[in-house]
């Protein structure tokens, strides 16, 4: 079974170079300072020194006071600036995203008045704009954050490889209900104390620790082939608990761009965290399916499968702690 899981993973191994968390969508926030007057925050990601060309098609009612503020982040280009909306304001009005059909990338909007009353949008380029609504239902907020937590995940391509990579070295259904397990409760735990506020890490070291969790346990697959004592392979739920709280901090920082409602947010963070395990579990039924299918059409199985799917995700791994470590400076 581990070698044909294995042997799916070398396909996947190569859409994952370059990617995780990095590859952020844009974001535009629209915070109301006073009366129909609302800041604006418009960040784009960037990648070296290329800028998707996208840009905010607001009300034609709300005029732009003073300049533009623009300045460069590691990885984004930042715009700010402030809108009056007169006596109109923004409550029924669309916003649109110019140039975001031709991109393949999502934008997070959200709009946050004063009264405590927040609206997120997902966009997309099949979807580019919405309209703005007052407050939002209970039923929409649950929608929304549930589709970004399902979205987060399968988007998240170290937390995957991670999940992948125990999915290789536990063996048994009974074993391997436990380290998922033990792994959902861990980040839930997390999740929900980094997002209230209750513990504070910063992001870039948490990415570069994600990064390491998934070198550790390629090592401890390699250590078990060997014939050498492997605490993963032992204890694969106390490993997937103990890294489920840094993946925690992650998802975390994925729900800090966009915010919580400030009238909603028990369930903002409830739903969201029901959309990540719902793209865990169907990530983990795809895996296994296709390694049912892989099953009935390979009748001999590749001895290089497993030892060139273990060094491809150590090695992405690796690649990626050194990148986020170069990016603290």
């Amino acid at each position: 079974m581990n070698r044909l899981l294995a042997l799916f993973a070398v396909c996947a191994l190569w859409t994952s170079v370059g990617y995780a968390h990095e590859s952020r969508p844009a974001y535009l926030e629209l915070t109301e300072v006073h009366k129909n007057i609302f800041d604006v925050l418009w960040r784009r990601p960037m990648r070296g020194d290329r800028v998707l060309s996208m840009q905010p098609i607001l009300p034609s009612h709300c005029a732009t006071q003073g300049a533009r503020a623009h300045y460069q982040q590691p990885d984004a280009l930042v715009e700010r600036w402030t809108i009056d909306c007169g006596a109109e304001g923004l409550v029924g009005n669309s916003i649109q995203i110019a140039g975001l059909e031709a991109t393949l990338t999502d934008v997070l909007a959200r709009v946050a008045f004063a009264s405590g009353v927040t609206h997120t949008q997902i966009l997309r380029p099949n979807a580019t704009g919405f309209v703005v609504k007052g407050a939002p239902s209970k039923w929409s907020v649950a929608r929304d954050y549930t589709r970004l937590g399902i979205e987060h995940i399968l988007g998240g391509i170290d937390h995957l490889l991670f999940v992948l990579a125990l999915l290789i070295i536990v063996e048994g259904t009974r074993r391997l209900i436990a380290t998922i397990t033990a792994f959902t409760v861990a980040h839930s735990v997390t999740l929900a104390a980094a997002t209230l506020g209750w513990v504070q890490v910063p992001q870039k070291p948490v990415e570069a620790v994600i990064a390491l969790s998934i070198v550790f346990v390629a090592g401890e697959i390699l250590h078990a082939r060997a014939g050498r004592e492997s605490i993963t392979k032992r204890w694969p739920w106390l490993v997937a608990f103990a890294f489920g709280l840094l993946h925690g901090f992650g998802f975390a920082s994925a729900l800090a761009e966009v915010g919580l409602p400030q009238k909603e947010i028990p369930l903002a963070l409830l739903t969201f965290n029901i959309g990540v395990e719902a793209g865990q579990i169907l990530f983990v039924i795809a895996v296994l399916g296709l390694l049912h299918m892989m099953k009935r059409v390979i009748k001999t199985e590749p001895r290089w499968a497993v030892p060139v799917t273990i060094y491809g995700i150590g090695g992405i791994a690796a690649f990626w702690v050194i990148e986020r470590v170069n990016g603290f400076f």
